[in-house]
């Protein structure tokens, strides 16, 4: 099935990998698919709205009000969405799903959000493979949470192993595949 027409919702989070977004964003809006972007402050650290709301065709929310004080509203953005991706998705936010933890704009949208959540961690190797984040990851499985997994390569660390975030092709192919 196309991603034409499809509501695809992406929350960027505080990574390296946050780098990676604009092109999933470009090939999705190719596809079809209508995108909004929201993001945690860290995350413009890695890439700026500005990018993301060239690419998506439109405004991108970081926090509970815009400028001028209008409330951004998290219930609306999850009713709005078919799908709710978290990409890249650090060990932070996973943390945060796993436990209910509601801080910033992306974890009030994820909590609020009735359609399906998929996140694509992104993280370095030991941290991916620490005792606590795959607790983790397991509780948002358990919570219907589908995952994309990490990748294998070389990590912004120099480590190389587990935790890269999937590339973007393959986000896009996942998507493909989840609404087929």
């Amino acid at each position: 099935m196309s991603l034409q027409n499809k509501k695809i919702l992406i929350a960027v989070t505080g990574s390296i990998a946050a780098y990676k977004v604009p092109i999933f964003v470009r090939l999705l809006i190719k596809a079809g698919a209508e995108v909004k972007v929201i993001m945690t402050a860290d995350a413009e650290h890695f890439v700026t709205n500005k990018t993301l709301a060239v690419l998506s065709k439109n405004s991108v929310e970081k926090d509970f009000f815009d400028d001028e004080g209008n409330w951004n509203n998290h219930v609306k953005l999850g009713l709005w969405a078919d799908v709710f991706l978290i990409a890249p998705a650090t060990a932070n936010t996973i943390a945060k799903m796993a436990t209910g933890s509601c801080d910033n704009l992306v974890m009030a949208t994820y909590l609020s959000a009735r359609c399906k959540t998929i996140v694509a961690p992104a993280m370095d190797l030991d941290m991916y493979q620490h005792p606590s984040t795959l607790r983790n990851i397991e509780q948002l499985k358990k919570d219907a949470v589908l995952i994309i997994p990490a990748e294998q390569g070389e990590l912004a660390s120099g480590l190389v192993g587990d935790g890269r975030m999937a590339e973007p092709e393959n986000i896009v192919s996942f998507l493909h595949t989840f609404f087929s």
